[in-house]
């Protein structure tokens, strides 16, 4: 259990590094469990948010596994490209 508990931080600590690599103005909440093994993550830039749903299994994976990181980018630019246009509307 405890096992577990040092990978989803682990994957959550990797998402947070991945946001602010990509703008380190985003502000980011990440819920302490998921709702239905899922996480409804915020991101802010300013007075924009956005959010995204990331599954439990997304998250203890996107340490060590290149597709999911693909993946979670894919939805990373998705969700920062729309806070940017939000942003400038």
């Amino acid at each position: 259990m405890n096992e577990m508990i040092d990978e989803m931080e682990e994957g959550k600590r990797m998402l947070l590094e991945m946001v602010k690599s990509m703008d380190a103005t985003v502000q980011v909440v990440i819920p302490v469990a998921p709702s239905n093994s899922r996480f409804l993550i915020a991101l802010t830039k300013g007075l924009n948010r956005q959010f995204i749903t990331l599954s439990e299994d997304d998250i203890l994976d996107l340490p060590a596994d290149a597709k999911v990181r693909a993946n979670v980018t894919k939805v990373l630019n998705e969700a920062m490209t729309a806070l940017e246009t939000r942003q400038s509307g």
